[in-house]
């Protein structure tokens, strides 16, 4: 059986051959034909069989479909010379789609072959592709060349991987409950996104999880605790693939769930010993499913364990139980704190008025008996600030806020950056007034403001996300 690592140096071969072929003769020429024919033929057999490709360079690497390609020395030359055609214009990815069309290439990578000219040398690119009949060869641009975002485009670039992100669990799930094929594609693009969203912008995707749609819970959950799970990854130093293998796991933790029924998964009130009994059972189902299900070029040992061992707690007081001892691997532990924060700060069902973010983090952090990673929710205490963002705060003005930024000085989580929303008599400003609570008055010495208590946005009919996205 062919691996998608012989496939994908079959496929920089051929792209390799293509561009030689095109910088050396003219397109009508037979050798400019057959490499184009044989470069078509590869690519379009892996879209075929995985619905879609996605080649992607980072740094010196290949990626095919997230399977890192190994150089040597006989194609060293070759991956060296693909890379750079792509890096030159600024490609970070590459990504074909489903109905790619011979035609297509030709244009494509010719213009691969063209000077980059002007200083956004990806844009111009972008710009001469559109004038061609290229329509289902994509590029995504490298991260070296993206620049930095102001606040506002990267809250924009976030929302859009988040709305993807949530449509693609809506899709995957729906399918789990149906018992249709799923497409796992899908889910590796989706967690791409997110991962490569919180690399280069953490706070505007922790920013995105305070959008917690009721309607939506179950998508949106997965989709924060894919997010919360891949910023606590990075915070202790997992590599880029780490954080893909474990983003897929955190956004599939839940997958057992579609196997309960919908009565029992929406009930308003308490759980009877039998319903209970059945909840128990999703960790497991979960495992089965990513057992069965086809699309990953390995099986999908991670994804599973995290899965299955997401409600295990360290001293194994969870579920499912266990007959011998064990400890939960490191993805899990971290889903775990992940999936405890994001549920407790969320409206469920039979959860009408969700806890505080910062109490939450506080009785994860203290009560041992919740079963948390002591260490792991430090980290994501790190990220969140002691007033997680989204965190509806009184000051000692009497003034209403929402917290909407992190302070990076470790030593002064406890104050964070807020969005005034109303005067001393709780009456709404027309404009919210952005405040960092660090800085002092230099009249005084101290912070103009303080944070006196945390307090429910229910309470006051406000909804936080509309002050922050």
């Amino acid at each position: 059986m062919t691996t998608n690592q012989q496939v994908g140096r079959q496929i920089l071969i051929a792209l390799y051959g293509s561009l030689r072929a095109l910088k050396l003769y003219p397109l009508e020429n037979d050798a400019v034909q057959q490499a184009l024919t044989d470069l078509h033929g590869r690519v379009t057999d892996l879209v075929e069989r995985e619905r879609g490709m996605e080649l992607r360079v980072v740094g010196e690497f290949f990626f095919l479909n997230e399977t890192r390609l190994r150089l040597d020395l006989s194609t060293f030359a070759t991956f060296g010379t693909v890379a750079k055609a792509l890096q030159d214009h600024g490609i970070g990815a590459v990504e074909v789609a489903p109905g790619v069309q011979r035609g297509e290439w030709a244009p494509f990578l010719s213009l691969l072959l063209r000077t980059p000219e002007g200083d956004e040398v990806y844009r111009t690119f972008l710009n001469r592709v559109a004038g061609t009949p290229v329509n289902h060869i994509l590029t995504r641009p490298s991260e070296d060349v993206s620049g930095e975002l102001d606040e506002e485009e990267a809250i924009e670039q976030a929302k859009r991987t988040y709305a993807q992100s949530v449509k693609v669990a809506k899709d995957i799930l729906g399918d789990v409950r149906l018992g249709k094929a799923v497409n796992v594609r899908k889910v590796k693009r989706a967690v791409q996104g997110i991962v490569d969203q919180v690399l280069s912008n953490e706070p505007s995707m922790l920013t995105m999880t305070t959008l917690r749609d009721f309607d939506e819970y179950t998508f949106t959950h997965s989709v924060n605790v894919c997010i919360l799970s891949v910023i606590i990854g990075q915070r202790i130093g997992l590599d880029r693939l780490q954080l893909y293998e474990l983003g897929m796991g955190a956004l599939l933790h839940d997958l057992g769930k579609m196997r309960l029924d919908v009565d029992v998964l929406n009930k308003t009130g308490s759980l009877t010993d039998e319903e209970w009994s059945q909840m128990k059972e999703h960790p497991t189902d979960g495992l089965l499913i990513l057992f069965d299900m086809g699309g990953f070029a390995d099986m999908p040992y991670r994804q599973m364990l995290m899965a299955y061992e997401h409600h295990m707690k360290l001293d194994l007081t969870g579920y499912p139980t266990n007959r011998r001892p064990r400890q939960p691997t490191l993805f899990s532990r971290i889903v775990t704190v992940a999936d405890g924060f994001d549920a407790a700060t969320s409206i469920r069902s039979y959860q009408h008025i969700p806890w505080a973010p910062d109490q939450v983090l506080r009785e994860m952090r203290d009560n041992p008996s919740r079963g948390y990673d002591p260490l792991l929710v430090k980290v994501l205490i790190t990220a969140t600030g002691v007033f997680p963002i989204g965190t509806l705060v009184i000051l000692d003005s009497y003034e209403l806020a929402v917290v909407s930024g992190v302070n990076p000085n470790p030593e002064l989580l406890h104050l964070p950056k807020v969005k005034v929303i109303s005067d001393s008599m709780g009456i709404p400003l027309a404009e919210p007034v952005t405040m960092d609570l660090a800085e002092v008055d230099p009249a005084t010495g101290i912070p103009p403001r303080s944070i006196v208590k945390t307090t429910e946005p229910q309470k006051y009919g406000i909804r936080v996300a509309d002050y922050l996205i």
